[in-house]
This record gives C-alpha cells, sequence and structure tokens, in this order.
C-alpha cells in the first residue's frame, strides 16, 4: 500500500502509525513446555527437592532419606521418605492423631504435639531397623542443642536430612518442633540451634529454658491462664476439648512427661480396624422429575412464608389504629 494511506492528519501534522510486532508467534506456542504438574499446583519446590534428593555419585545407589513434615489444620504428617526413580517411597511414618493413643488427647497441632510426633517417628523408624536399643537419644528433654554420637562398636546412626515444604523457616516454627523431637529421639539429622524457640540472634545462642517450656506446652499454660482472668467466656470456647478432657493448665507437663515416656515404650504403629462394608454417603442424583417436584416445594413454601408475613403486618396496623 503506499505510505501515504498509513499516514493520519491531526491538524496539520501528519501521524505514522506503527506496526505491531507478534512476540510469541505459532511457532512459540508449538515450542512451549509447561512446567511440572505439582509446580503448577504450587506444591513442590523442585530447586529444593533436587537438593534432598541428589545423591553423590561416589555413592551409587545408597539411599538418601529425607524426613519430611507437613502440618495441617488438624494434624500433624512426620514420614521417612526415601527417593526413587519410580517415585517416593515411605519408609516408616507417625502422625498427630495417634497421639490420644499415648495419653495425649488434646492439642494435636502445637509445637509440643509436634515433638511428641517427630519422636514417635524416630522411635517407630529405629525399632523398624533394630536400632531402638542402640541409640535411645534424649531421655530427658531439657531443650539444650543435642545430636547423636555414633557408639564405636556398632551400626552407625540413622540419618536423614529435614524436608519442610513450602513453609518459612522462621524462628519458632513448629516443623522445628518435630525436627527436635526425631533428634532427641535418635535420629541423625543435620541442624543448627538457630530456628529453636528461645534462640536469641544478638547474644548468638539458645535459652533451653524457654525451648524446654515449648516443648511440655509451658507456652500453652500461660495463654489458658490468661485467658481464665481476662476473658471466662472465651476459654470456655477455644479450651472446650481440654475442659471435656478434664484438663487444666497445671496438667499439661506431666499429660506430655507421660506421652513421652509411653512412646518410648511401644512406638509400633497400631493398625486400624477394617470394616467389611461402608454406608455410601455419596448424595443420589435426582431425576428430572424429582428435581421439579424440589422446586414446585420451595415456591410452595416461599409463598405460605409470605402469606404469613403479611397477614402479621395487617393484625399489627389493625392494632395500631
Amino acid at each position: 500500500t503506499d505510505r501515504s494511506s498509513c499516514q493520519l492528519s491531526l491538524g496539520s501534522r501528519p501521524v505514522t502509525m506503527g506496526v505491531m510486532k507478534v512476540v510469541k508467534t505459532p511457532q512459540y506456542f508449538k515450542t512451549f513446555q509447561v512446567k511440572f504438574r505439582r509446580r503448577r499446583e504450587g506444591k513442590t519446590d523442585y530447586r529444593a527437592r533436587k537438593g534432598l534428593t541428589a545423591q553423590d555419585k561416589n555413592k551409587y545407589a545408597t539411599s538418601k532419606y529425607r524426613i519430611v513434615v507437613r502440618i495441617t489444620n488438624k494434624d500433624v504428617c512426620c514420614q521417612i521418605i526415601d527417593a526413587k526413580i519410580h517415585g517416593d517411597v515411605v519408609i516408616c511414618a507417625a502422625y498427630a492423631h495417634e497421639l490420644p493413643r499415648y495419653g495425649i488427647k488434646v492439642g494435636l497441632t502445637n509445637y509440643a504435639a509436634c515433638y511428641a510426633t517427630g519422636l514417635l517417628l524416630a522411635r517407630r523408624t529405629l525399632q523398624k531397623f533394630g536400632l531402638d536399643e542402640t541409640y535411645e537419644g534424649q531421655t530427658e528433654p531439657d531443650g539444650e542443642m543435642y545430636c547423636v554420637e555414633a557408639v564405636e562398636d556398632g551400626p552407625r546412626p540413622f540419618t536423614a536430612v529435614l524436608d519442610v515444604g513450602l513453609v518459612s523457616t522462621t524462628t519458632g516454627n513448629r516443623v522445628f518442633g518435630a525436627l527436635k523431637g526425631a533428634v532427641d529421639g535418635g535420629l541423625d539429622i543435620p541442624h543448627s540451634a538457630k530456628r529453636f524457640p528461645g534462640y536469641d540472634k544478638a547474644e548468638k545462642e539458645l535459652d533451653a529454658e524457654t525451648h524446654r517450656k515449648y516443648i511440655f506446652g509451658g507456652h500453652v499454660q500461660e495463654y489458658m491462664e490468661m485467658l481464665q482472668e481476662d476473658d471466662e467466656d472465651r476459654y470456655q470456647e477455644q479450651f472446650a476439648k481440654f475442659i471435656a478432657e478434664d484438663i487444666g493448665p497445671d496438667d499439661l507437663e506431666e499429660m506430655y512427661t507421660s506421652g513421652h515416656a509411653a512412646i518410648r515404650e511401644d512406638p509400633s504403629a497400631k493398625p486400624t480396624t477394617k470394616e467389611d462394608s461402608y454406608p455410601d454417603l455419596k448424595k443420589k442424583k435426582m431425576s428430572l422429575s424429582q428435581k421439579r417436584d424440589r422446586i414446585r416445594q420451595k415456591i410452595a413454601s416461599y409463598k405460605n412464608k409470605m402469606s404469613k408475613e403479611g397477614g402479621d403486618d395487617d393484625e399489627d396496623e389493625a392494632s395500631d389504629e
């Protein structure tokens, strides 16, 4: 076309229209490679996963174990996982919903419960590999920094690396409670004290007394006592399950102490009972006639409700007159 046809006159000044460049051509879409499904879903950090699972070539097919900690609204999941070519293999697992069996019936997602779940996982894993008597770990938790030391004449400790997923590794995060429980249970996990509750960044040292308070639920005890004094109604609502189990602020340390002892005594998993058949909870699909009848009933109910309200308004007006 003629260049003058691509010009617009703005007053006495001609304006030339620019040419738009096509950035994403059909060839671009043909060669576009989508990301992994779990990356698209925002579930897996593959850069972190590569560092956690990659094994040195001179170690051949030696397993590199990860202790995976995931915390939901109602549960804590701790697993020992081995990454294989065909996928991850769960070697051992422990859950916070198992803790009521050991006497810890309430508060199954706080720091103390995470510690107990990590302890349960450690003792269960060592029992599976026959190392529970060789490596007993820290039998009396005091909040101090503790690392498992290998025995001279015997097998080396079970080693794993911590996998926290996508959570923010802030100081005092509950995933480090599970880490501390697993380490005190006898697992060898590389770590430092910088992220435990009570660590002073300025002084660069860990306050063991503060950390011990969290391990035995002391922070929960302080909060319960504060609510009892300031807001009794909120205490009754927020700690209703504690009240139902007759557990007060002064009973928490004893509950966790006895729970730790029970876990060490018998960490084995208890199989759940299976039923021959389960009730079908899926809602059955309605037919077209049933749907239409349901709509008629709703309309009739609404009309009846409106007529009653209209009658009440008429009676109020008559009484006012």
